[in-house]
C-alpha cells in the first residue's frame, strides 16, 4: 500500500491537490467521502444492481410517512421499458427525447423532468431520473458506447425499494468547535437504517438481537435478528417481503471509526443498526487513489483528469461524483470495476454480521432483486 493510512493519504492530498483551498484537510476529506460514494456506486454497477439503483432518495418511515429520509443508494423492483440506440453525434441526450423515441403506452407518467442522461458537454448523470409518476419514477442508464451510438436502457421503478445502501465517513476535522461530530452522524445513519424497514430491532435482557416483524394479519412474529434477516431475503412470502428493506452501511477510515485493537462508540452504534455493516479498508481506498488518480494506465487516464478539473480552486460544476461524472471517467471506472471487481470485493471487510463475506451480500441483493415485486407489492 502507497500509504500507511487514509489519515496519511488525505495529508497527501491537502499538499498535492487541495493547497488552494482555505481549509485543505477538510477540502480533501469530503473529497475522500465522495470517493467511498464512487467506489460504492460503480461496485454495485459490477453486480449488476444497476438496472435497480436510484441516487439520493427520500424514503419515509415504515408505519410514519409524514418523516422521510434522504438515502445515498436505494434499490428497487424494476422492470424493462425500452432499449434504444442514439446516435453519439445527438447530444444532449434528455429526458425528453428519451421519451419521444418510446411508444407513449409504455410512458406511464406525464411529467418530465429536465433531466439530461449525458450532456452536451459529455457529463454523464448517473441513475438518471425522467419522470415520476403515482405508479413510481422512470430511470435510465446508460448501456454499451459504440464507434456511432450510445444504447440506453430505461426502466421503471417501484417506489418502495428492497435495499438501500449508506456511506458513512465522518472525520473530526482539526479545530473544530461546531456542528455534527463523528458520533452524532453515526447516530443519524443508525436511526435512518432502523427506522426504513418494517423488520425492527429489539435487545433482550441478555444483550441478544432479535427482529419483530407485523405479518398482514396484524400478529407480530419474532426470531433472533440475523436468522430472521436471512429467512426473509430468502422468502417467497409477501407478507415477510412487501416493506421489508436491507439497510447496508458502508465506513471508512481507520483513524476516525476504530483501532485496530477495539471498536469505537461510533462503529458499535452503527454496526447493530445496519444489517450489514462494511469497512471500505485504507489499503482499499489508497489503491483506488493510486491507481486511477495520482498514477493511472493510460485506459484510466480520463478518471484522473475528472478528478483534477473537479478540485482546481476555481468556479465550476464538480464533474466527478456518484451522481455527475464526465463520461470518460466513467467509461474508464465501470472497465476498471468489471475487470478488478474479484479484487474491489477484497478491498471491503464485513463488520457485521459476524462471520459473513461479500459474496454472501451481492447473493442476498440478487435474491431481493429477482423476486416477483409486482405480485408482492400488489
Amino acid at each position: 500500500m502507497p500509504y500507511d493510512s487514509v489519515d496519511v493519504l488525505q495529508r497527501a492530498l491537502t499538499e498535492s491537490v487541495f493547497h488552494y483551498a482555505k481549509d485543505a484537510k477538510k477540502a480533501a476529506g469530503r473529497a475522500l467521502g465522495t470517493l467511498v460514494e464512487i467506489v460504492t456506486f460503480y461496485l454495485l454497477k459490477a453486480w449488476g444492481f444497476e438496472k435497480h439503483t436510484a441516487i439520493e432518495r427520500r424514503l419515509p418511515e415504515y408505519g410514519n410517512p409524514e418523516i422521510t429520509h434522504n438515502v445515498e443508494f436505494s434499490l428497487h423492483p424494476s422492470c424493462s421499458l425500452a432499449t434504444l440506440s442514439l446516435s453519439r453525434s445527438e447530444l444532449p441526450i434528455t429526458a425528453r427525447k428519451i421519451a419521444a423515441l418510446m411508444e407513449k403506452s409504455a410512458w406511464p407518467c406525464s411529467q418530465i423532468k429536465s433531466t439530461q442522461l449525458i450532456s452536451s458537454g459529455k457529463i454523464l448523470r448517473n441513475a438518471c431520473a425522467l419522470c415520476e409518476g403515482d405508479k413510481g419514477m422512470i430511470v435510465a442508464h446508460l448501456g454499451a458506447v459504440s464507434r456511432k451510438a450510445y444504447r440506453v436502457h430505461v426502466h421503471q421503478f417501484s417506489s418502495h425499494p428492497f435495499a438501500v445502501l449508506e456511506c458513512k465517513r465522518v472525520g473530526v476535522e482539526e479545530g473544530v468547535k461546531k456542528g455534527p461530530q463523528t458520533i452524532e452522524k453515526a447516530k443519524q445513519g443508525a436511526y435512518v437504517a432502523r427506522a426504513i424497514s418494517s423488520l425492527q430491532k429489539i435487545r433482550m435482557s441478555d444483550g441478544s438481537v432479535y427482529g419483530v416483524l407485523e405479518l398482514d394479519d396484524g400478529r407480530l412474529r419474532h426470531e433472533p435478528y440475523v436468522q430472521f434477516v436471512q429467512e426473509i431475503v430468502g422468502s417467497d412470502d409477501p407478507a415477510l417481503l412487501r416493506n421489508f428493506i436491507l439497510t447496508v452501511g458502508i465506513v471508512s477510515n481507520h483513524g476516525n471509526w476504530f483501532t485496530s485493537e477495539d471498536h469505537n462508540k461510533e462503529l458499535k452504534v452503527l454496526a447493530q443498526s445496519y444489517d450489514w455493516l462494511l469497512f471500505l479498508s485504507d489499503a482499499g481506498l489508497s489503491e483506488f487513489v493510486e491507481r486511477l488518480l495520482l498514477d493511472p494506465e493510460p485506459r484510466y487516464r480520463p478518471v484522473k483528469r475528472a478528478f483534477a478539473e473537479s478540485y482546481t480552486g476555481k468556479r465550476g460544476r464538480n464533474v466527478f461524483t456518484k451522481v455527475r461524472i464526465a463520461l470518460g471517467a466513467g467509461l474508464a471506472l465501470e472497465q476498471f470495476f468489471a475487470s478488478s471487481l474479484y479484487a474491489v470485493e477484497e478491498w471491503f471487510n464485513v463488520i457485521s454480521p459476524a462471520g459473513r463475506s461479500m459474496a454472501e451480500l451481492r447473493h442476498e441483493i440478487s435474491l431481493l432483486a429477482a423476486r416477483n415485486w409486482k405480485e408482492i407489492l400488489r
